[in-house]
């Protein structure tokens, strides 16, 4: 079978990192577009940042342009989310999921998406 696992969520106060790793088990990624997304109760899962296949393009939402860098390590067939400067809002669930495609999907276009983690969640207080 087919898996993502997240693994690398937990409390951290304002201002701080976190690294967010996605490996898969079953296959291999290199082929995926590989994207990070979060969901806060009573919200609509929204994107975060997406890598291409190759690890050559990136994508990032406004909320964390400067804060986040996604990467990729298709030896070791996992992607991270390197967090820093962590704020309250960035409270979530967050997911890992992969495209079968090269280059990443519109954000938004979250059924272009066909495997998902289960989620780790990040805790951002003091």
């Amino acid at each position: 079978q087919l898996h993502i696992v997240e693994s690398g969520g937990g409390l951290v106060q304002p201002g701080g990192s976190l690294r967010l790793s996605c490996a898969a088990l079953g296959f291999t990624l290199d082929h995926y577009a590989i994207g990070w997304f979060r969901q806060v109760p009573g919200k609509e899962r929204e994107g975060v940042s997406c890598i291409s296949a190759s690890g050559g393009s990136t994508n990032y939402a406004d909320s964390v342009k400067g804060r986040f860098t996604i990467s990729r390590d298709n030896a070791k067939n996992t992607v991270y989310l390197q967090m820093n400067s962590l704020k309250p809002e960035d409270t979530a669930i967050y997911y890992c999921a992969a495209a079968s495609r090269s280059s990443c999907p519109d954000f938004g276009r979250n059924k272009e998406y066909d495997y998902w983690g289960q989620g780790t969640q990040v805790t951002v207080s003091s």
